[in-house]
């Protein structure tokens, strides 16, 4: 039987949890996912370019069978951009958000990865300090074992906003 492989088997987690995270995305968060998707491609600016360049020959009259319909300076392509930009801002916004959301997500599970781990290295630096006791076995470092094993988060947190920069104005 193969040994188990802790990094293996925390990549398929990772990988699990977000492949659940795309699964629960809503209708109008895949979509604008897709949209974004194409708007952020080579694909998306080559259809520009090509649109923009019939565009303008077709409407100055350059091809003289094709009658110019929006002449410059192009008010109607003016509007129909200044309209995709609205509307691509906004598909752009929604994939940002659910990214944002699935991002305080995993930041709140490491969170709280890191709490669990260190309340279990200060129960095995407890037990250490105590074996050691018990052996009579001092050590230089003893002092510096005291200021970790003491350590609360809501004091840490507090320290954090202290001295961050941030948004104080906010």
């Amino acid at each position: 039987m193969p040994e188990p492989n802790p990094a293996k088997e925390n990549i398929q987690a990772i990988a699990s949890l977000d492949e659940a995270a795309v699964q629960r995305q809503s209708l109008a968060d895949r979509v604008s996912s897709g949209i974004s998707r194409f708007v952020g491609s080579l694909w998306f600016v080559a259809l520009h370019v090509a649109w923009f360049a019939v565009w303008a020959v077709w409407n100055l009259g350059l091809v003289r069978s094709l009658k110019p319909f929006d002449p410059f300076p192009f008010g109607l392509l003016t509007m129909m951009v200044s309209l995709e930009g609205v509307l691509v801002s906004t598909f752009v916004l929604i994939t940002q958000n659910w990214m944002s959301r699935q991002a305080d997500r995993r930041a709140h599970l490491d969170l709280q990865v890191n709490i669990l781990a260190e309340q279990e290295m200060t129960m095995v630096l407890r037990m250490l300090r105590e074996i050691a006791a018990k052996l009579d076995a001092r050590g230089e470092s003893d002092d510096k074992v005291q200021q970790f094993v003491e350590l609360d988060v809501h004091q840490l947190a507090g320290e954090l906003d202290k001295t961050a920069p941030g948004d104080q104005g906010a």
